[in-house]
Order: structure tokens, then C-alpha cells, then sequence
């Protein structure tokens, strides 16, 4: 998984009537796009996230 500052990590629930999370990738701390990402989600939370295979990123150039 690569990421750039700007694009957009979508965390897909994987259990019923939990919420799918959206964050801004703010800071790329693995070298050339690699995890871990500094994210800060819609609610405002930033934290340091390892994506897993629930991820999904979002160019920011196809948004």
C-alpha cells in the first residue's frame, strides 16, 4: 500500500452497524509512500495508523 500527503484512507468496518472511517493521510512516515500514515479522521481523532487489508486508499488526484 502507498499513500501520499492529501489522499484519503477509508477504513472499512468489518462488523454490522459499526461505521466505515474516513481520514486525511497528513504525514507518510514509511519510505516511498509506505505505512505507518499520520491520519486525522472526519471527527477530528489523528492518530498513526498501519492500514490492514480492510484499508483502501484514495488518490487525491481522483477525488
Amino acid at each position: 500500500m502507498q499513500a501520499l500527503v492529501g489522499d484519503r484512507l477509508h477504513v472499512h468496518s468489518r462488523v454490522v452497524g459499526v461505521e466505515e472511517r474516513l481520514g486525511e493521510v497528513l504525514e507518510v512516515r514509511g519510505r516511498e509512500g509506505a505505512p505507518p500514515y499520520l491520519i486525522r479522521f472526519v471527527d477530528g481523532h489523528e492518530g498513526l495508523v498501519y492500514p490492514g487489508p480492510d484499508c483502501l486508499v484514495e488518490s487525491r488526484s481522483t477525488s
